[in-house]
């Protein structure tokens, strides 16, 4: 052991998703596409909520930093992903492992906290509406979303700071395809003790804080809709909050799946598949679920289309 405390680590082996060369090439291609689609999907997203008149309330304004999450994390490892599958070996130097942790921790963190504000956003109009212009301000609307962008940033900086200020052993094969907190920690050569204790304590607030937010706001809508006399009322609240249902349920399932279940039933393999899912696929599925769903973000998006094609023809 004290052998490998003197080793320098200066890069990782990234395992990847697979070892088997004849899934590589179909792989590279697969998730290409999906990178593609989530990158144009949701810069789409940021640009129509910014230009278009009709997309200037906080719902929108929301969505469009839904949007910077789902670019953000998905760019912090689907671009260093589709590389290695293409390389001989696939490896990550220290410095842009330790920066590609902190900026997927930062807006996967970020990403927990908007969806809790949408939530909130979504029960002040619907059970508050008369107010919601006063409560749901342009100055709010930028606290919220400050805050959780400010406090993920400082969380980021922490935990990647106590984690690439320890000493690594000379074994540098992250079993992973990004450069995640739990196969770095595993790596560690230091006692480990008190940046397992920062990892578990923040990663248990960020999602239990922003989950109670989620259900409360939604058991205060669901009671408001249920006091409804009106078929129309009801049906126009459930339509209102559609969407944003849609996601917090497949982002939230596919997090808790993956960290309650106990440790015991967890592979690397399930993991990997999780963190597929919840790193490239959702960040795909957001802005086609609000674009589907949403009947302003597709007149927008047909606007914007109509004026793009009479400019260029």
């Amino acid at each position: 052991m004290e052998k490998y405390n003197l080793t320098v680590v200066s890069e990782f082996i990234l395992k990847g998703i697979t070892d088997r060369p004849e899934l590589q090439a179909p792989l590279f291609g697969l998730f290409l596409i999906i990178y593609m689609i989530s990158a144009l999907g949701n810069l789409a997203m940021i640009i129509l909520t910014k230009v278009d008149s009709r997309l200037q309330t906080p719902m929108y304004f929301f969505l469009r930093h839904l949007a910077v999450t789902d670019l953000g994390y998905s760019t912090a490892v689907g671009p260093k992903m589709l590389v290695n599958f293409v390389v001989e070996q696939n490896t990550i130097s220290f410095y842009f492992c330790a920066t590609q942790l902190a900026f997927f921790l930062v807006f996967i963190g970020s990403e927990l906290f908007i969806l809790s504000a949408m939530s909130y956003d979504r029960y002040v109009a619907i059970c508050n509406p008369l107010m919601y212009t006063v409560i749901m301000s342009q100055r709010i609307c930028h606290i919220l979303v400050a805050i959780p962008y400010l406090y993920c940033t400082f969380v980021s900086l922490l935990v990647t700071i106590n984690i690439f200020t320890l000493s690594f052993c000379g074994y540098n094969v992250i079993n992973h395809f990004y450069c995640d907190c739990v196969p770095l920690v595993s790596l560690l050569c230091s006692d480990t003790h008190n940046v397992e204790f920062i990892i578990m304590m923040f990663a248990a607030f960020d999602l239990i804080f922003s989950l109670l937010v989620v259900l409360l706001s939604y058991l205060l809508i669901l009671r408001s809709v249920l006091r409804m006399n009106s078929a129309e009322g009801r049906r126009k609240a459930f339509s209102t909050c559609g969407s944003h249902l849609t996601v917090v349920t497949v982002f939230y399932g596919t997090l808790i799946s993956m960290y309650v279940q106990p440790q015991s039933s967890h592979s690397s393999d399930t993991d990997k598949v999780s963190s597929i899912f919840y790193t490239l696929i959702i960040p795909m599925l957001n802005p086609l679920i609000y674009s589907l769903r949403n009947k302003d973000v597709k007149c927008a998006l047909q606007n914007t289309w109509k004026k793009i094609c009479n400019f260029m023809f």
